[in-house]
């Protein structure tokens, strides 16, 4: 992790060296030997405190052996305030782990000092459980931040939904002042949520909750109800409703700045609720910059309630093959849309679809297009009308046909000149 290192004045002008790095120097010198080396144990604690900041837990555990004073410095508590737990099998995963007894004596003597906490798992029930027993340890810290990251499903999914419920209520209860949450892919639930509000209510400013099976819409309208300082907000479509929209649009509720919905197909054919064009427009009135982030996983026939009415989406990605007709409703109803990402759309050309983005949506900034087909001449078209707006321009090659007037040889020329900067297709790698 990066910290910003603290520098005196003249260092931050680009001036020589001043009276407090010429008194170091001094202060390192006063231990050297007859052939000039320094001994690094007399370097003042606040250096030493930075340079350990910069190590790696198991090589600053190394370096705490050095001598006393290093020790010392190892066991300081603001070294302690931020930590990732990396817990990995090495029979089932190449990912490092931190070693068990450096979390026994992490929990012993410093659960008091830790204040910005992530759980890094493997998919395995083995490393969920073990982040599950180190949570419910910590019982005399206050968290400000708390992450659980999972690096592949199901990780958490696969515990006993008690067993993980016990453990996150434990950082709940005795975390008066969190104020960043991210729980994806776990087995919260609606009573476990009531206990982060009722504790954390003022503080929450951060709430990342994507693909969790047990809450209900009701739960996380008790978290928007409550926690009016909230700012973003992640979550799956299945938990969005207009009593949620309108709650975050208070008047007593802050001016939300991110919301994330992931709009995800279980099974083919499922259904999916509509929301009301006056929520939207009430979270805008409310929120007029806030940015609405949807990933869509859908199959083409599950589209039926979306893009029918406005939308004030400014993020918007495709992860599946997504029909011309849904584009073109997006071209009507997304005037906000800022960044596109297509992932796949199949063989019928877009290029009727892209100029009608190109017309209505006019903070468009971005566009991504996979396997997807566009005439050479519409997409220089739309390139054209969008003009030097287009920050992020990702188009595969074999996404551009060749016509009548421009080839896959001269395309570049053209896109790049009404772009203002040189730009080339994306190759397809050949390995």
């Amino acid at each position: 992790m990066k910290r910003g290192q603290k520098g005196g004045d003249n260092a931050e002008e680009g001036g020589g060296p001043g009276p407090g790095d010429l008194e170091l120097c001094k202060r390192l010198r006063q231990g050297d030997s007859e052939d000039g080396a320094v001994d690094w144990r007399q370097l003042p604690e606040e250096i030493l405190l930075q340079i350990f900041q910069y190590l790696p837990l198991l090589d600053r555990a190394f370096a705490s052996q050095v001598c006393r004073g290093w020790n010392q410095t190892f066991h300081m508590p603001e070294l302690w305030r931020c930590f990732e737990f990396e817990l990995n099998q090495p029979a089932s995963s190449y990912l490092k782990a931190t070693h068990p007894d450096l979390i026994k004596q992490i929990i012993k003597r410093h659960s008091n000092h830790l204040q910005y906490v992530s759980f890094k798992v493997d998919s395995s029930t083995e490393s969920a459980e073990a982040a599950c027993d180190i949570l419910s340890q910590l019982v005399n810290c206050s968290l400000k931040t708390l992450g659980l990251i999972s690096t592949a499903r199901p990780s958490f999914m696969e515990l006993p939904k008690s067993h993980f419920i016990s453990a996150l209520t434990v950082v709940f209860v005795n975390s008066k002042s969190l104020s960043s949450l991210k729980i994806d892919d776990t087995p919260v639930d609606d009573p476990s949520l009531k206990v982060l509000v009722a504790n954390n209510s003022d503080t929450l400013k951060l709430l990342k909750m994507s693909s969790c099976p047990h809450v209900s819409p009701a739960g996380i309208l008790c978290v928007a109800d409550q926690c009016h300082g909230l700012r973003e907000l992640a979550l799956n479509y299945h938990l969005l409703s207009d009593e949620l929209l309108l709650a975050l649009s208070s008047e007593r509720h802050v001016h939300l700045e991110h919301l994330r919905i992931d709009v995800v197909s279980e099974n083919p054919g499922q259904q999916f609720h509509s929301i009301k064009k006056s929520s939207w427009d009430a979270m805008v009135r409310h929120s007029p910059k806030f940015n609405l982030v949807m990933y869509f996983f859908l199959y083409e026939d599950e589209f039926g309630p979306f893009f029918r009415d406005e939308v004030p989406v400014t993020h918007l990605y495709f992860g599946r093959s997504v029909s011309k007709e849904v584009l073109g409703r997006v071209g009507l109803t997304c005037p906000r849309l800022v960044e596109l990402v297509v992932c796949a759309n199949g063989l019928r050309p877009l290029d009727e679809e892209l100029i009608r983005i190109a017309e209505r949506c006019r903070q468009l900034s971005a566009i991504g297009l996979g396997e997807c087909e566009v005439s050479c001449s519409a997409f220089v078209e739309f390139v054209k009308m969008c003009g030097g707006r287009l920050t992020q321009l990702s188009i595969m090659e074999e996404v551009l046909v060749p016509d009548s007037k421009y080839g896959p040889d001269d395309i570049h020329w053209e896109v790049s000149k009404h772009l203002g900067r040189v730009w080339f297709p994306d190759m397809m790698p050949t390995w």
